[in-house]
């Protein structure tokens, strides 16, 4: 009878824990990426009374229980951040915190600070690839993860037009006269970023044939008149197509290209610009066809210097960069963590999680691969708390902690019984 007190005593401190355990999941019901722990009871040894094998067994209580975190996902919901990432399937961001300790999360809310270091929300430094190929323009991961470290505030240099296309139809029906004039313009940039509209002039000069000029304005070059359109030298030819309309001669991989010298804001010369007759199939990107002349698209690889707009997180990780020209350019790749037990890991507070000496080493890799989950930009992992269990598990230990409490009172009462035979 006297072991009940210690009985019941055991079950009243293991299912204060329990209470303490389904508070703290209540506590972190919107915690960003937070994992539920779940509590596992055992018993202690039992005790055996009599002569007999066992056939009387009295147990010594319930032991400390055990919390076990349960990794399962979150849901997924749309934030809108454009730093904010959630992670679709396993594995953890991989962060380091102020003393240069590697830590794991979940949580995906991340900012930058004054100097374009990619942060959580605790301040600790998000880990991942910077290192540009230079020859791929991609992030190269081949190497040591470090912090990211985002462009904050930089310009982008102009990149100076080298080749453009024009796609056109020419009136077939058109006199072989000034009254089949067209012309279309395409704007290009120079070194400095300067954008010049040049303007590809067209005459039908006989049959299936067609003279074309390329002019720019008189005053954007050292030799030209103001208000006068320049005819741009060596730019200048003759356009053939066949009886079904299409363009052979110049031939396919045969483009037309030119010099632009002597540019009046003080760029550099624009040697050897491109102009592609031809679409990457061989077919002609002019015709002459019995419909009006008229463009029906252009593209050119430039692009004027550029302030940058913002940073964010894309899917898969990636940091794209994106500038006033609506250039993106990706400047990072976020590292993710594959753990094989990761219901072995520390919780460290702040959403964080640390290695304990039970868990396999974490394999650093990109996201997508080797069986690790992806991210989603834009998003965050809710927390996997549920309300309703932790509500039905609160009250099924409420009424534990009663119950035992009541076991005490109990056995309190038979030992006073006990000790009043005395007397």
């Amino acid at each position: 009878m006297f072991t009940s007190f210690s009985t019941a005593l055991s079950a009243l401190n293991a299912t204060s824990t329990a209470i303490d355990v389904v508070g703290n999941n209540l506590a972190n019901l919107n915690t960003p990426g937070f994992k539920l722990s779940e509590v596992c009871f055992n018993d202690l040894v039992t005790q055996s009374l009599g002569a007999g094998l066992g056939e009387t067994q009295v147990g010594f209580g319930v032991g400390q229980p055990l919390t076990i975190r349960q990794f399962t996902q979150g849901a997924i919901q749309t934030t809108g951040g454009v730093l904010d990432g959630a992670i679709a399937g396993d594995g953890f961001f991989v962060v380091q915190d102020g003393a240069g300790q590697t830590l794991y999360t979940r949580a995906g809310n991340f900012q930058t600070d004054k100097d374009g270091n990619l942060l959580t929300v605790e301040g600790a430094s998000v880990l991942g690839w910077t290192t540009i190929d230079p020859t791929t323009g991609q992030v190269d991961t081949n190497g040591p993860i470090g912090k990211i470290v985002v462009p904050v505030g930089s310009l982008q240099p102009a990149t100076p037009t080298s080749q453009f296309s024009l796609d056109l139809n020419l009136n077939a029906g058109a006199a072989a006269d000034t009254t089949s004039d067209f012309s279309t313009p395409i704007t290009v940039y120079d070194s400095l970023g300067t954008a010049h509209v040049l303007t590809v002039n067209f005459e039908k000069t006989g049959a299936n044939t067609w003279s074309y000029q390329v002019t720019m304005p008189g005053d954007d070059v050292t030799a030209g008149t103001a208000g006068t359109p320049y005819d741009i030298t060596g730019a200048s030819g003759t356009l053939t197509f066949d009886s079904s309309g299409n363009l052979t001669d110049p031939a396919s991989g045969s483009p037309v290209t030119f010099d632009i010298t002597g540019l009046s804001d003080g760029a550099a010369d624009m040697t050897g610009l491109t102009w592609n007759l031809y679409n990457s199939s061989g077919a002609g990107r002019i015709t002459q066809f019995g419909q009006p002349s008229a463009p029906s698209a252009s593209s050119q690889n430039g692009a004027p210097a550029a302030q940058l707009v913002h940073v964010g997180l894309a899917d898969g990780g990636q940091m794209l960069a994106q500038y006033s020209n609506g250039n993106q350019v990706v400047v990072g790749q976020v590292a993710m963590a594959s753990i094989r037990n990761p219901n072995t890991l520390i919780a460290q507070g702040q959403n964080n999680f640390l290695p304990s000496a039970l868990t396999a080493a974490p394999s650093i890799g990109v996201p997508g691969t080797g069986g690790r989950g992806n991210i989603q930009g834009g998003s965050i992992e809710a927390s996997t708390v549920d309300i309703a269990q932790e509500f039905t598990n609160l009250i099924v230990y409420q009424r534990d902690y009663e119950a035992n409490a009541h076991v005490v009172t109990t056995a309190d009462q038979l030992s006073q019984d006990t000790i009043n035979l005395i007397h």
